[in-house]
């Protein structure tokens, strides 16, 4: 696996050596599969600058592929850009994965991020999983560039997602950033940012996994896919912290 963490995400607009790594397919970032262009395709559909089709990619990503953190696996095949998109879900990290292959496959450069957060509207079940914290270490983001400016963009909660639980949902136009918002609909907290780590070329599973024994030692995340597959976190009603 070759990961490339970048102190800072390079100043430059044009391909070149500093923004190859950015642009290249890995194991996980696998564009060139069959499975991720005809996604990419019917996500950009007649787009044919850079701008909209960043946009449509990350609402193809963002809608299209379900947030559930209860299937949260360890093993490297279930973060391949081709596997989410087959199975049709995934979490911030690997959702943020999936955005930065596509986006790759139009030749927009691209990046994985990861940063603390603390989710105000956190579930009973879900809180009781990562063992009664709150805290949702190495949150994942994809950082874009487009149009000669890096900007930041959270896929992970689907639409349907976010009109159940009565979050605003997170959008993008291509020029600003699109991270959590702060409150909710109603006011509430929502999210609250804590520190962010940068960002990766590739996407460094094997950090997330050692910080989730880390952080979560007594919660059963470690217990994988199967053992919550009937789980639906989008069923469940959120709390306040």
């Amino acid at each position: 696996m070759n990961v490339v963490h970048a102190a800072g995400l390079p100043e430059v607009c044009t391909p070149g050596p500093a923004l190859e790594p950015y642009l290249r397919p890995t194991r996980f970032l696998d564009f060139e599969s069959p499975t991720v262009q005809r996604f990419v395709r019917e996500a950009i559909g007649d787009a044919s600058d850079e701008r909209t089709r960043a946009v449509r990619l990350f609402y193809a990503v963002r809608d299209r592929i379900r947030y559930d953190p209860y299937r949260i696996a360890y093993e490297d095949d279930a973060y391949l850009a081709s596997r989410i998109i087959e199975d049709g879900y995934g979490w911030c990290v690997s959702k943020s994965g999936l955005l930065a292959a596509c986006a790759r496959a139009v030749g927009i450069a691209s990046a994985i991020g990861l940063a603390d957060v603390v989710n105000h509207l956190n579930t009973e079940k879900l809180r009781a999983r990562m063992g009664g914290i709150d805290v949702f270490y190495d949150h994942g983001y994809t950082a874009l560039l487009v149009e000669g400016r890096w900007v930041k963009a959270v896929s992970a909660f689907n639409i349907e997602l976010c009109h159940r639980f009565g979050v605003r949902p997170t959008d993008f136009d291509g020029c600003s950033d699109a991270l959590y918002q702060e409150h909710d609909a109603q006011g509430r907290l929502h999210m609250e940012y804590l520190a962010d780590h940068g960002t990766w070329s590739d996407l460094p599973l094997q950090r997330v996994r050692d910080d989730m024994a880390r952080y979560y030692p007594r919660s059963d995340f470690s217990a994988g896919a199967a053992a919550a597959s009937e789980d639906r976190f989008e069923n469940e009603t959120p709390l306040q912290t």
